[in-house]
């Protein structure tokens, strides 16, 4: 696939659920996601940089996301889901992906922040129509398939003090 070069136009699409609990479960911390956008772009031209996260009632929720944007991501917010069971769903698989599916047109490179394995075949999609496709997340919670399928992963494991707050 295409090397990294400073001309690529880059798309950089960040599933926050996945990211916080990767971080809270491994680390006991939170993600520094100016210090992931920063390496997730590596000096190249940044097209659009989206957080997909999602609404729970949290007391520092719209600081959360207000600092997403003053970092310089377009948020995407969904309401958490509460269903008669009492049982509670919210995720953005789908938007994503299409998201994902809708910028190859206009990028050269998508970068995916999560290491969910549900986004395995959108990595293949993306790399057959000639997109490159990056993958940043955390070893230890980022599925293998995921990691396959992506031209390149890049762990944030490895620089914790650098990707974590």
């Amino acid at each position: 696939m295409t090397e990294i070069h400073e001309g690529q136009r880059v798309a950089v699409l960040a599933d926050s659920q996945n990211l916080y609990h990767s971080a809270q479960s491994v680390y006991s911390r939170n993600v520094d996601y100016s210090k992931m956008l920063e390496k997730a772009v590596m000096g190249r031209q940044l097209t659009r940089a989206i957080a997909y996260v999602i609404r729970a009632d949290s007391p520092d929720e719209e600081s959360f996301f207000e600092a997403l944007r003053d970092i310089g991501f377009e948020t995407k917010i969904k309401e958490i889901k509460t269903f008669g069971d009492g049982s509670k769903k919210a995720d953005w698989d789908v938007g994503i992906s299409l998201d994902a599916v809708t910028l190859a047109d206009h990028v050269d490179t998508v970068v995916l922040c999560t290491g969910d394995a549900d986004f395995s075949r959108l990595c293949s999609h993306l790399r057959h129509e000639g997109v490159r496709v990056e993958v940043v997340a955390f070893e230890e919670s980022a599925a293998a398939d995921l990691k396959a399928a992506a031209d390149s992963f890049i762990d944030m494991s490895e620089r914790e003090d650098t990707f974590l707050l």
